[in-house]
């Protein structure tokens, strides 16, 4: 019997996502209702409210959802150097590719920053301590480079995603890899 409660629970649970997931391509998350949910859904009220405590909840499972996804992918390579770097880099850009329309939604301007913030403490947690060690720069300028870095990269990432992904997760991570290392002065000419 538990079994198929927790089965019932994960079912709730999906559609309560996806209802919301499909909401997000037309509505901001402010603009959506719990009835809106629930009606897509198919489910009544209550049920929602056994599971979440309101849309914003509801977004913030499915971000942590995603966000821990993403962390135990990256977690299963153990890249340190710079070369390793771009090759972690490229594992993101793989893994957001697979992804792309979650991505897309929880990027977007129709829900809240949180997704962004923490797209930023993962990026910084595993590309850009590799490219700029700690022991070359004091704490706080550290901390603005990574926040220049780390937002221009997310809005790369959303613009890759808006354009259909016109170039391959190789050659985005190249892009970014060049950027990184070499700045705007590598590009223009």
């Amino acid at each position: 019997m538990s079994e198929k409660m927790d089965r019932r629970k994960q079912y709730t649970r999906m559609v309560l996502k996806e209802s919301l997931l499909d909401l997000l391509k037309e509505k901001s998350i402010a603009s959506i209702t719990i009835k809106e949910i629930c009606t897509k859904a198919d489910i009544n009220r209550s049920t929602f409210y056994a599971h979440y405590s309101s849309q914003y909840d509801l977004l913030d499972s499915i971000d942590d959802e995603f966000t821990e996804d993403m962390v135990k992918t990256l977690n299963q390579y153990n890249f340190s150097k710079e070369d390793e770097a771009y090759q972690m880099t490229e594992k993101i850009f793989e893994y957001i590719a697979s992804k792309s329309d979650i991505c897309r939604i929880l990027l977007s301007e129709n829900t809240e920053v949180q997704f962004q913030k923490k797209g930023m403490m993962i990026a910084k947690e595993y590309i850009l301590k590799n490219f700029i060690p700690h022991k070359q720069v004091d704490a706080e300028t550290f901390e603005y480079l990574s926040i220049f870095f780390v937002s221009g990269s997310i809005y790369m990432i959303k613009n890759w995603l808006e354009s259909g992904m016109n170039k391959t997760p190789k050659e985005m991570a190249g892009l970014l890899n060049e950027f990184l290392n070499r700045g705007l002065r590598g590009q223009v000419r």
